[in-house]
């Protein structure tokens, strides 16, 4: 290899180094940090008169469920909503610092947020960060130019089409829409086949599951449909909690610990003999 400092003149195509040096110490026993796989479902549609987002409400950490009803339908404006995908935590902050940044655009402006102005904000912010901010979004809404619906890669790049998918479901939703979307669909058509699309996720992904959110955004403003569905409920709920019997779990040993066990009182208070006659009653 040679030194930085001379002068090196390299060939167009893709540099390999950098493998090679990721090989060796994988054979040194050194663990390299690995992407975590997540998983969710989301979706949108545009129907006749505005846009439906859906979402399902497993949380999940690694191969363990966190929670099993979790939100992922976020707010970015009145008239402009988002659903959120990968990271957690990232997919609220970026929402979070975008709706706020929308909120001050209107009160500068006066106007009614659009949804192309969310759209700029969030795959600026996200190209910047070349990925390693784990959001995938699906993006839609309803301003003064018709329904919008678009979906944002982590990397920054978008897509605009009547129909959009993200998540570890994706595909298994998408094969939905690809089979029953139509042009100019009713608003129950469309709550409907968006039902469809995210239990496709929720029975075929196990990264997603539980209950079906929606989000109906039109010229009137938005309805949030929380739990629309719930294709799986629990089959047995105990009224009386968790109860383990005394001795249920085995002790292996104990100690006790008492407030005079800690020290000695003696050599903390000075204790005087007297009289009886010395104490007063008032």
């Amino acid at each position: 290899m040679k030194h930085p400092n001379e002068e090196e003149e390299y060939k167009s195509g893709f540099q390999f180094d950098l493998c090679k040096r990721n090989a060796y110490f994988g054979q040194q026993g050194m663990i390299t940090k690995q992407a975590k796989s997540t998983g969710t479902t989301i979706c949108g549609v545009i129907y006749k008169d505005g846009v439906v987002l859906g979402a399902d409400t497993r949380s999940t950490n690694g191969t363990t469920v966190a929670d099993k009803n979790c939100e992922k339908i976020h707010y970015i404006a009145p008239n402009v909503f988002c659903c959120g995908a990968g990271t957690a935590a990232d997919t609220a902050a970026v929402t979070d610092m975008v709706s706020s940044q929308m909120a001050l655009h209107r009160l500068a402006t006066g106007r009614n947020s659009r949804v192309i102005t969310a759209l700029t904000l969030l795959k600026t912010h996200l190209f910047k960060y070349q990925g390693h901010v784990s959001a995938a979004l699906v993006l839609g809404g309803h301003d003064f130019t018709g329904p919008h619906l678009f979906a944002v890669y982590p990397h920054g790049s978008t897509d605009t089409l009547p129909f959009v998918t993200m998540g570890s479901g994706s595909l298994a939703a998408m094969s939905v829409f690809e089979s029953g979307f139509k042009e100019d669909m009713e608003l129950e058509e469309a709550k409907q086949l968006v039902a469809r699309a995210i239990k496709a996720g929720i029975f075929n992904d196990l990264g997603s599951g539980s209950n079906v959110d929606l989000c109906v955004i039109n010229k009137d403003g938005k309805t949030m449909l929380r739990n629309y569905e719930c294709p799986n409920p629990r089959t047995y709920v105990s009224n009386k909690g968790f109860y383990f019997p005394p001795g249920h779990t085995q002790v292996i040993k104990k100690h006790m610990v008492t407030a005079t066990s800690l020290f000695k009182l003696s050599d903390y208070v000075t204790v005087t003999e007297g009289a009886a006659d010395d104490m007063e009653i008032a």
